[in-house]
């Protein structure tokens, strides 16, 4: 689930600390905003929260974010729902409560907030806090999806390139999938490209498959990583060439884990066969401007 956006990618994640990006308000900044909210100011209620979860001038405090969020979402202010809707979902400074989380998204959604459309739309997907549901999952999806939002965009895609809880449609997912990858969601880039590749609900196009694959493959997505590799070892969509082939599957057994980094390892050993002498040498080094600028 999302508090709200920047924190939240294709695949749940941990609550972000945003100080590389929004230095700690001034003392005078924060005594302002506890004047206006000890006066009942939603948007500075809700703006305390954000800083008690971020630690932005205040120590974090899940506890007292969840404090500050209650006040503002009973005044009716969709973020603050929909972020206190998010800390009973995970159990931060609140009980974990799906079903409590599923109220408070219900009510930010209501108002048309596309982070708390996307979250009811998951907690349906996966049941959690409301009856699985996929047709009201989709449904919620479609409304943030309209809204802009690039991940519910891409779960759309998904629902209808497996006929789940909308009709089977390979050409509709794929439209929902080109709306996130143009935003520059990876997973959804990669999802295109396959459409692409396989001719599934697009002519088949070889060359938009490599094209949408470099694109998530400089983001450091792993999977794209593999298919671009396999690309230049097989010539499709672009001509055949071992040492490209290498530097990707060399990029993508760094990014990958689990089975599909021993994948990408082995892989990566098969194409070393066809390289000249020296070959592999240099696209390691070429790879490494890309590692570096991966690195945590």
């Amino acid at each position: 689930m999302r508090e709200y956006r920047g924190v939240y990618g294709v695949v749940m994640c941990a609550w972000v600390c945003f100080g590389q990006t929004a230095g700690p308000p001034s003392a005078d900044s924060l005594s302002d905003l506890l004047a206006r909210a000890g006066k009942g100011d939603a948007a500075a209620e809700y703006s305390l929260g954000q800083m008690y979860v971020e630690g932005r001038g205040v120590p974090r405090d899940f506890g007292q974010a969840a404090r500050w969020y209650r006040k503002a979402a009973d005044q009716g202010y969709p973020e603050a729902e929909n972020a206190f809707g998010f800390l009973c979902d995970n159990g931060q400074g609140v009980p974990q409560d799906h079903a409590e989380a599923a109220r408070w998204y219900r009510q930010a959604a209501d108002q048309g907030l596309a982070d708390a459309e996307f979250n009811l739309g998951s907690l349906y997907d996966t049941g959690q806090g409301v009856p699985q549901d996929h047709a009201e999952a989709a449904r919620w999806y479609r409304k943030a999806a309209l809204h802009g939002d690039s991940d519910a965009a891409f779960d759309l895609g998904v629902m209808y390139e497996e006929g789940q809880g909308v009709a089977r449609d390979d050409s509709v997912a794929a439209q929902w999938y080109r709306q996130a990858a143009e935003q520059g969601i990876a997973v959804a880039q990669t999802a295109l490209a396959t459409l692409y590749a396989n001719g599934r609900g697009l002519p088949r196009d070889p060359a938009a498959a490599v094209s949408w694959l470099r694109k998530a493959a400089e983001r450091g997505f792993a999977p794209a990583l593999h298919d671009l590799a396999a690309a230049y070892a097989e010539g499709r969509g672009v001509p055949r060439d071992y040492v490209e082939a290498y530097l990707w599957m060399d990029l993508a057994a760094f990014r990958a884990r689990g089975p599909l980094r021993v994948q990408c390892s082995a892989e990566r050993g098969t194409i070393a066969h066809q390289l000249a002498p020296g070959q592999a040498a240099t696209a390691e080094h070429r790879a490494l401007e890309w590692k570096k600028k991966w690195a945590p």
